[in-house]
């Protein structure tokens, strides 16, 4: 990210470019990545971590994966709703009548939000609107 900000114009301070908060956040990324390789020595060793919960975690990864492959192919109102489904159903075990009256009424008012009351471009995806 850094390195494709730098196609665009940097500006400056009392004018920022378009490449200024890009370069901003992954400067400062790489800045707290560095302080925390620095400071592990301190923290406890990765043997002594429990990792009993690496299932729920593969499974939220997994999830998350479909659901990007499968954003613009569906578009958001599909992604999204089935996404927010299978967390609750699958990763949560949550009732399926009431994760899916969930799903839909969450990316409905997101879709709302997002797409026309702040009028972010949204992939349309299969439904088309």
């Amino acid at each position: 990210m850094f390195a494709i900000s730098g196609d665009l114009p940097y500006g400056r301070l009392s004018a920022p470019g378009a490449g200024m908060m890009p370069k901003l956040m992954t400067g400062l990324m790489m800045l707290f990545a560095l302080l925390v390789l620095i400071d592990a020595k301190r923290g406890r060793e990765l043997a002594a971590i429990d990792w009993s919960d690496r299932g729920h975690a593969a499974l939220v990864l997994v999830i998350a994966a479909v659901a990007v492959a499968a954003y613009r192919p569906l578009g958001f109102l599909i992604t999204m709703t089935l996404l927010v489904f299978a967390l609750l159903v699958v990763v949560e075990r949550r009732n399926a009548f009431i994760a899916a009256a969930y799903s839909l009424g969450l990316t409905l008012f997101a879709y709302w939000l997002f797409g026309k009351a702040l009028k972010s471009p949204l992939e349309r995806g299969v439904l088309w609107f």
